[in-house]
């Protein structure tokens, strides 16, 4: 008997959600993780994770120059004044972010860079464990198998380089919004990956004393030496307590003083600003900084950026706020300046903009709950402890939000 897309749906994830490891598979009643299989080449697999490879290289070298920067600098790539200590703290030259997540369009003249999420990047459960599922239960080779092995090196190197730079790091915690499905599996999937034997606390738990942070529990409070936040570094920065005082500048205080370790560390927080782009991209323009492999590398694969449009009338482009996340603030315009397609969410249009040139996803037609439907496809590839790692796929609209659709990828042998 041939079985509907529902029940084959049914048989695929129904495992997954009484392991527990992922129940996400819908969110916000609609479907998420759709329930076929997205072949593709060996070589294109190769290219990813070559792209992935070289970029990282490009933002690593980035770092350092940053974190020596007169503050005027860090302001003018979107870095709030109470975390421009904190993002100082080098930790690891050769981990900037121990989990990382680069954007890509698959155009015709290639790979194309949309943005790094190098701070609080999601999509690790669907990458690293549900794919591997998924190519067995349709009986094909999955690219990311044996990828999750890089996750527990990568944390246990962090940690060694926060003891040897000075920190404690003796009581380990990881954190996320309790009530948030996908940010507590996600959280709770790295710790277990991770091999610290680390403990989980919502992030409502967190309470910062004097020069400590803590765990509030029901007999006291716990300390905090490291701390793994599913938790963007922006938004903390601005965070008070209910009697107004600035809780969050206070932990990031922490952090410049040597009192709290976070992973990922204060250095993939200087890569997170989609600013960084711009001035990579004005460097490239320029001939400075970068040998000519380097700037190779960047005309490859990102796309011009800029702090102002210099688009109008010339090419189609893209405005999207510096610290945007999922699609939030994101407009898309024509060459002469009309907007195609706009964010619907009321997040990050405060934020300032970076214009860039419009890298068009390419269609694809899949199966869903609801029939057919012809979307966007976006690639995501991980960079793990400094190495390329798993990918992913996302299918939607124009502007990849949310909602969009978890597509499983094997590859296409033959």
């Amino acid at each position: 008997m041939t079985l509907t897309y529902l029940q084959r749906r049914e048989r695929l994830y129904q495992p997954l959600r009484e392991s527990g490891t992922f129940t996400w598979d819908w969110m916000y009643g609609e479907e998420y993780a759709l329930a076929s299989l997205h072949l593709i080449s060996p070589s294109f697999r190769q290219e990813l994770s070559l792209a992935t490879t070289h970029l990282a290289r490009i933002f690593a070298k980035m770092v350092p120059v940053l974190q020596r920067a007169d503050d005027s600098l860090l302001r003018e790539l979107g870095i709030p004044e109470e975390a421009l200590a904190a993002v100082r703290t080098m930790v690891s030259v050769e981990i900037p972010t121990v989990v990382g997540r680069f954007d890509f369009a698959h155009t015709p003249e290639g790979l194309k860079m949309l943005e790094f999420n190098s701070d609080t990047p999601t999509g690790i459960v669907e990458a690293f464990f549900v794919n591997d599922f998924v190519c067995r239960f349709f009986d094909e080779e999955n690219p990311n198998a044996g990828l999750s092995a890089q996750i527990g090196p990568a944390f246990q190197k962090i940690i060694g380089s926060y003891r040897n730079v000075g920190f404690d790091t003796g009581h380990i915690w990881f954190s996320s919004l309790d009530w948030h499905e996908e940010d507590k599996g996600t959280t709770l999937y790295l710790m277990e990956q991770s091999g610290l034997g680390a403990r989980f606390a919502p992030l409502e738990q967190l309470r910062v004393q004097g020069d400590r942070l803590y765990i509030q529990k029901e007999d006291g409070l716990e300390p905090v030496d490291v701390l793994y936040r599913l938790h963007a570094l922006e938004k903390l920065a601005e965070e008070r307590d209910e009697d107004g005082y600035p809780t969050g500048a206070h932990v990031l205080e922490l952090i410049a003083g040597k009192r709290l370790a976070i992973i990922n560390p204060p250095s993939a927080f200087l890569m997170q600003t989609k600013a960084l782009q711009a001035l990579i991209w004005s460097l490239y323009e320029a001939g400075e900084f970068f040998d000519g492999d380097e700037r190779e590398i960047i005309g490859r694969y990102m796309l011009p950026t800029y702090f102002e449009n210099r688009f109008l009338g010339t090419a189609d482009y893209v405005t999207k706020p510096i610290f945007g996340r999922e699609g939030g603030g994101v407009t898309l315009y024509d060459a002469k300046g009309n907007p195609l397609d706009r964010d619907r969410e009321e997040l990050y249009w405060e934020q300032p903009m970076i214009y860039q040139q419009r890298a068009e996803l390419p269609l694809v037609t899949v199966e869903t709950a609801k029939g057919e439907y012809t979307g966007r496809l976006l690639w995501g590839s991980f960079l793990i402890g400094g190495d390329a790692s798993a990918v992913i796929a996302r299918v939607g609209g124009p502007i990849t939000n949310n909602l969009s659709y978890y597509l499983p990828i094997g590859i296409q042998n033959g």
